[in-house]
């Protein structure tokens, strides 16, 4: 339940964005070796959630499966990522006036940084920070964001059409980011109180 939670939200959000980035951009939104590299560090970090630790209310009694709540969850939860990325867009167009490999680079850092860190805020029906990930579920997510973060200014950045980011770029990544967390949390909370998995709502 906890991928398939990520994975509709995070995959939701991210369709939509392309989709409706294409239509204004000159360029692709983000080239597809680029796209499948950010799918494929997200879904190797994934690979730790069956160490993951598990909320006490999903222990109590056998559950059954609700897709209504899996739907929910995804119209929800998906549109707040693309809100986010649209504001990506803006910042790298019209603040730092991107180049196409600045906006390609900005983009995919901005996208797997969110999908990584809000794993830990969609992992548990809890206050997060009152509710510990695995060990192993927190080294691969951090590994994979310290990854995304450095790849830019790497030998290998040439080769995969990125380039080195500005640090003013490091100051939009971190508000944007912080911001996003607090309003998935705030969003969760209120499906988890406002569907019929009472059992497992937490306020």
């Amino acid at each position: 339940m906890k991928f398939l939670l990520m994975g509709i939200s995070s995959n939701f959000g991210n369709m939509f964005s392309m989709a409706a980035a294409s239509l204004f951009l000159p360029f692709l939104p983000m080239l597809a070796t680029q796209i499948l590299l950010n799918n494929f560090l997200y879904s190797a970090a994934q690979i730790t959630i069956p160490t993951d630790h598990v909320d006490e209310t999903y222990l109590v009694a056998p559950d059954r499966w609700d897709i209504a709540f899996v739907r929910n969850f995804m119209v929800f939860i998906g549109p707040i990522s693309s809100i986010f990325d649209f504001v990506t867009f803006y910042v790298l167009l019209y603040v730092f006036y991107a180049s196409e490999v600045f906006f390609h680079t900005g983009w995919f850092v901005e996208s797997l940084v969110t999908q990584m860190l809000v794993l830990f805020i969609i992992r548990t029906s809890k206050n997060p920070l009152r509710s510990r990930p695995s060990l192993p579920l927190l080294a691969t997510s951090l590994a994979v964001v310290a990854i995304g973060i450095l790849l830019p200014f790497s030998p290998l950045a040439p080769l995969l059409g990125f380039m080195p980011l500005p640090a003013g770029y490091f100051v939009l990544l971190v508000a944007a980011t912080i911001t996003y967390l607090l309003l998935v949390e705030v969003a969760k909370r209120w499906l988890f109180a406002h569907t019929f998995r009472h059992s497992h709502a937490t306020t």
